[in-house]
C-alpha cells in the first residue's frame, strides 16, 4: 500500500541508498586520513588517540545512554508522569536496535579473534 505516493518499498530503497551513500563517504574520508598517518607513528598502530578503543568505548556509552533513557521512560509512563507511549516506545526500539548493533560488532570481533588465533605461525 503506497502512503503519500511512496511505495514501501521506494522508501527502503531510499533509505538503503542513504546509507550506501552515507558508508562511501566514511570510507574516502578514512582513506585519505591513512595517506599520511601510519608513517609518523612509527609503525605502531592503536596507540593514536581517538583510535579504536575510544570509538567503542563512545558507542557503548552511547548504548548505555539509550537504554537508560528507555528505562526512565517507561518508569515515567507507568507512573503516569507522561502519556506518549509512541514516545516510550520508540525509545525501548532505538535502545533495542542500538544493543543488536552492539552485540553484532561483540560477534564479529570475537570471531575475528578465533580466526587469528588459529593462523598458523
Amino acid at each position: 500500500m503506497a502512503v503519500n505516493g511512496i511505495s514501501p518499498t521506494d522508501s527502503v530503497m531510499a533509505i538503503r541508498n542513504a546509507i550506501l551513500q552515507k558508508n562511501a563517504a566514511l570510507r574516502d574520508v578514512a582513506s585519505t586520513d591513512n595517506v599520511g598517518g601510519a608513517a609518523g607513528a612509527g609503525g605502531v598502530q592503536g596507540t593514536a588517540p581517538g583510535g579504536f578503543t575510544d570509538a567503542l568505548q563512545n558507542a557503548l556509552s552511547q548504548v548505555n545512554g539509550l537504554q537508560k533513557q528507555a528505562g526512565e521512560a517507561a518508569s515515567a509512563f507507568e507512573r503516569g508522569e507522561t502519556t506518549d507511549i509512541a514516545a516510550v516506545m520508540l525509545a525501548k526500539q532505538q535502545a533495542s536496535v542500538g544493543f543488536e548493533a552492539t552485540l553484532q560488532v561483540r560477534n564479529k570481533l570475537l570471531s575475528a579473534y578465533k580466526d587469528i588465533m588459529s593462523m598458523p605461525v
